[in-house]
């Protein structure tokens, strides 16, 4: 039987379109150009439907967006923590490449946007962004105990991979090119093998 007009399979649908407009307006404008007009322009949802499906409006179109956003490349991430540290850092990059071309360079990461430029009737915003990138270091620092770190220098070392990692995003985005993404992915590859090193044989004696 074909699901009627109003039934949850397509109210479910016009949910989710609104959400993963909001996902694209977030990457390309920061929290502070998610609209309830521009999701409706871009969804093509009816004025309507933003109360049904989103009661507390605006703040929680945004919330649930930025999980939405996270859990997807949360999800790329935890398939690749198996493989290992360096594998995973690829896994980031590969990624981020590819959405940065296929965006023309007009789009970030949507928890670096909603982590920096939430505003202050956006508390909920902030706490999530800071969920999300903590899952982030907490698979890498997994992958790099697995590799072979100690905990301590595998939690450090995946602050700073995360943090180089997003840095070099918008500086792509600033300069439109994925130079940066590929020089950083390089220098973190080193730290890794040199970690990797010392944590093996030691400091080299000079």
């Amino acid at each position: 039987m074909q699901p009627r007009s109003g039934t949850p399979t397509k109210r479910g649908a016009t949910r989710t379109k609104m959400l993963h407009s909001a996902v694209d307006v977030l990457r390309e404008r920061g929290a502070a150009g998610v609209t309830i007009d521009e999701v409706l322009t871009r969804s093509g949802a009816p004025r309507g439907s933003v109360y049904y499906h989103f009661p507390d409006g605006r703040n929680q179109i945004l919330t649930e967006a930025l999980r939405m956003a996270g859990d997807s490349i949360t999800t790329l991430i935890d398939e690749a923590v198996a493989k290992g540290g360096i594998a995973l850092i690829r896994t980031f990059i590969e990624f981020w490449d590819r959405s940065l071309v296929d965006d023309d360079f007009a789009a970030g990461c949507p928890v670096m946007a909603a982590a920096i430029g939430s505003g202050d009737d956006e508390p909920d915003l902030v706490g999530v962004a800071g969920t999300v990138f903590g899952h982030w270091r907490d698979a890498l620092a997994r992958a790099f105990v697995a590799d072979g770190l100690e905990s301590a220098d595998a939690e450090s070392l995946a602050i700073t991979s995360i943090a180089a990692l997003e840095g070099a995003v918008v500086l792509c985005r600033s300069l439109r090119s994925t130079k940066p993404l590929h020089d950083v992915a390089e220098q973190i590859e080193f730290l890794i093998r040199a970690r990797e090193f010392v944590n093996r044989f030691g400091v080299p004696s000079q």
